[in-house]
Parts: structure tokens; C-alpha cells; sequence
């Protein structure tokens, strides 16, 4: 079994420093083409991490009742659904968990183009991708607490660039810049439905916060560290993506900074005494960045292959432990082996499309769960969610709701392409059960 090594300290940095980063400043412009203006821009930001505080309320509970790896799979399997564990871990692998530290590295990598334009050709960037993920992989493959210590270095160096901007923002803001274009609506939606459209942009950054529940096994004195880690990391994070789009609007002219979708937006080069070095002060910190989400995915998302493969429910390889090391050793090599594969195959902008859709619905089962779970004699929480019914339909209905708006934000082909992926999980589950058996 898997030891208890990491404290408050490793907890708040997994999350802080999966969340946030240089994925703030590729959906800023976006959020802001969504929304039309500054104001309901900044108003998204707000919204979309203000949903999240009733998950929270709600996973925090679940994690403290059972405080072990998995995350979702182990909530699930608890509450006797079987099925939808498998589906909900088979969703998170093929679509989000193990894509995303493949896109992430190959996008490291381009952030540092600025210094060397080859890293932005396809040959050396995927190389250089692929030689990130191993080198990253050896921590976390040794001992889980060194890799915890990686992950506090580089979220304490992430931020730095963060708190700089939001300074910079108040001492240089030109506030006629929230008022210029408040009309403008590119997506021809009402305030409503810009401001919706809006918020489902912000998934993606705000997606990682429950991803410390993966290795919640790992853990020391789960039912206080959990609580303290989770709600108070939710809170500094809406915080920061307020204050990150406010500063970024008191800088940037609105149209300025809607033209800049498909690309890093960089607040910078409106700085006068910033603006000669901007581009490489954005790249170093958009390297170091992802470097430390890189670092964040591999070290949590192979926990929950190894839980689920220790129930027999998943290809057993993913359930060894290392003798020595005492870490899910196969499971780590694996996930990082497959997401090098997928760097060097290629194509994986794609994937980024179907990322909303795949995370909303792992959400969507997650919540639900809670009911099923409040009937067993066994649940024994040690946090209680405040008015945990509501809390749990709040939860539901703004997965619901961010369905409909992923299909207003994103192109409906790859979300549809998305669905027909996760449930291949059915079949491939019915095959895995028979052969347990």
C-alpha cells in the first residue's frame, strides 16, 4: 500500500499549481470574445469559479469519508455503480488525463520558441516534449515526496509572474478601457448568454481542482489537511483570475486583446519599461508554468488507474507497487510512456475540443454520487457540507448547464466526437468484468 507522505504544504501546491498558470492567458481572450466586454469578461471569471465552491463543498465531504486513491472511481465504487466508475476512469484516461500532459509538454516546449525558433517546428518540439515527460517522469517514479518538493518550487516560482501583473495593473490602470466597448458582442449572444458562453471557457483553467484527490491515500491527516487545502485553495483561486482579468483589462484594449485568441495573450508588451523584453519574460514564465502542471499531472492522474486496477477493473499492470520506492511505479511509466506516444503521433490540438465536454460529465457523475453514498451506514465523514442537497444540485445543474454551453463555445463536430469516445468505455468494461471473473 501507498504511504501518507505529503502535508498541507505538497496539498496546496498540487492544486494551485495544476490550476493556475499560462492557460489563464490563452483563455483570457477568449472569455473576453464570449462575454463582448470587460466587465461581463471579468464577471465570467467570477462566475465560473463561484460554481465551483458548492463541488467543493461537495468532494471535500466525499474525500473525507473516504480518503483514498481514485478521486471519482472510489465514490463511485462506493456507492455501488460499478459501471460508471469504470466509465467515469476510462473518460478521464482516454480523453483528458493522459492528453493533457502531452499537450501541455509540447506546449512548454513552444513557449520557448522566443529564444530558439526550432523549438516551435514539429521535429524538436516533439522531441523536446518527449524528453520533458521522462525527465519529470524519474521523481515521481522514486518517491512521492521528492516530487511534492518539485511541485511547491515551481507553483512558489509560477505565481510570481501573477502577482507582478495584478501590481503592474493597479499602478498603470487605464480605466476608460472597461467602459470603451461594453456593447461589443462578437458572438451576436444576449448579456446572458455571452456572459454563459463565457464561463464555459473558463472550465479549462479552472479545471485540477479536485485533482489532489487522486492521491488523497497519500495524504497525512487527511480529514483536516483535505478541508483546509481544497476550500482554501478554491477561494485564492477565484481570487487571482478576478484580479488577473481586471489587471489584464486596466492594460490591454479590449479589441487588442480579442485578437489575440488562438495565442497567448501577453499584458506585458502594454507596459512601457516591459515591453523591449515582454515576449521572453511571457515565454520563461509560460515554460515554467506548464513545467509545474506537467509535474502536477503526472504525479496525481496515475493514482487513479493504479485504484481501479487494484480492484481488478483495469489492466493489471497498473496496480504494481515498487518494492523499494513505494510508488505505482507501472502505473507512472505507462502514463507517461502513452503520453509520449501520443507527442511524437501528433494531432492533438483536437483533443483540446473535447476536453469541456469529457470533464463536465466526470463531474456530473461525481455529484452524483453523493446520494448514493448519504444511504450507506458506513459514510462517516469527518467535514459536512453546509445544505449538502443543495449543494449537490447546484453542483449537477451547473454541469448541466456548462453541456448546453459547451455546445455554444465549441465546434459541435469535436464535442460530439468527444461522447462517442467516452462511451466506448461500455464494451470495454463488459470485456474487462467477464475476464475478471
Amino acid at each position: 500500500m501507498l504511504q501518507r507522505k505529503l502535508g498541507l504544504v505538497h496539498s496546496v501546491a498540487i492544486i494551485v499549481g495544476t490550476v493556475i498558470g499560462s492557460g489563464v492567458f490563452i483563455n483570457l481572450p477568449i472569455v473576453a470574445r464570449n462575454a463582448g466586454s470587460p466587465l461581463l469578461a471579468t464577471l465570467a471569471w467570477l462566475i465560473g469559479g463561484l460554481i465551483w465552491i458548492p463541488q467543493v463543498f461537495i468532494i471535500t465531504e466525499m474525500a473525507t469519508a473516504y480518503p483514498g486513491q481514485g478521486f471519482g472511481y472510489l465514490y463511485l465504487k462506493k456507492a455501488d455503480k460499478p459501471a460508471l466508475a469504470f466509465l467515469y476512469v476510462w473518460s478521464a484516461f482516454i480523453t483528458s488525463d493522459t492528453p493533457s500532459i502531452s499537450i501541455i509538454a509540447m506546449s512548454a516546449v513552444s513557449a520557448l520558441a522566443v529564444f530558439w525558433a526550432p523549438f516551435d517546428a514539429l521535429i524538436f518540439n516533439r522531441l523536446f516534449a518527449v524528453l520533458l515527460i521522462l525527465v519529470l517522469t524519474i521523481p515521481h517514479y522514486r518517491d512521492v515526496k521528492t516530487g511534492g518538493n518539485l511541485q511547491i518550487f515551481l507553483t512558489a516560482i509560477k505565481i510570481s509572474p501573477l502577482l507582478l501583473l495584478i501590481i503592474l495593473g493597479v499602478i498603470f490602470c487605464q480605466c476608460h478601457h472597461f467602459t470603451a466597448n461594453e456593447t461589443l458582442n462578437t458572438m451576436n449572444l444576449s448579456a446572458f448568454g455571452a456572459v454563459g458562453a463565457g464561463v464555459a471557457a473558463t472550465v479549462w483553467p479552472y479545471a485540477g481542482i479536485p485533482n489532489l484527490l487522486y492521491m488523497a491515500g497519500e495524504i497525512k491527516n487527511p480529514s483536516k489537511t483535505l478541508p483546509l487545502a481544497l476550500i482554501g485553495s478554491v477561494l485564492a483561486i477565484i481570487t487571482a483570475y478576478v484580479l488577473i482579468s481586471l489587471a489584464t483589462f486596466a492594460i490591454v484594449p479590449y479589441e487588442e486583446l480579442v485578437s489575440f485568441v488562438g495565442s497567448f495573450a501577453n499584458p506585458f508588451l502594454y507596459l512601457p519599461f516591459f515591453a523591449a523584453f515582454a515576449a521572453a519574460f511571457l515565454g520563461i514564465f509560460a515554460f515554467i508554468s506548464m513545467l509545474g502542471a506537467t509535474n502536477a499531472c503526472i504525479m496525481v492522474q496515475p493514482r487513479m488507474e493504479y485504484a481501479i486496477a487494484r480492484d481488478g477493473l483495469f489492466f493489471k499492470p497498473f496496480a504494481h507497487v515498487h518494492p523499494k520506492y513505494n510508488t505505482p511505479d507501472y502505473s507512472i511509466m505507462i502514463q507517461s510512456g502513452l503520453a509520449a506516444i501520443l507527442v511524437i503521433v501528433g494531432g492533438l490540438e483536437a483533443l483540446l475540443g473535447y476536453f469541456t465536454l469529457s470533464y463536465v460529465l466526470q463531474n456530473t457523475l461525481v455529484y452524483f454520487s453523493i446520494f448514493w453514498l448519504r444511504r450507506k451506514k458506513e459514510y462517516n465523514p469527518s467535514f459536512t457540507s453546509p445544505a449538502w442537497r443543495l449543494m449537490a444540485l447546484l453542483s449537477i445543474c451547473f454541469q448541466l448547464g456548462l453541456i448546453y454551453m459547451t455546445f455554444l463555445a465549441f465546434p459541435t463536430g469535436g464535442v460530439l466526437s468527444a461522447l462517442a469516445l467516452i462511451l466506448t468505455g461500455l464494451p470495454l468494461y463488459s470485456y474487462l468484468k467477464k475476464s475478471a471473473k
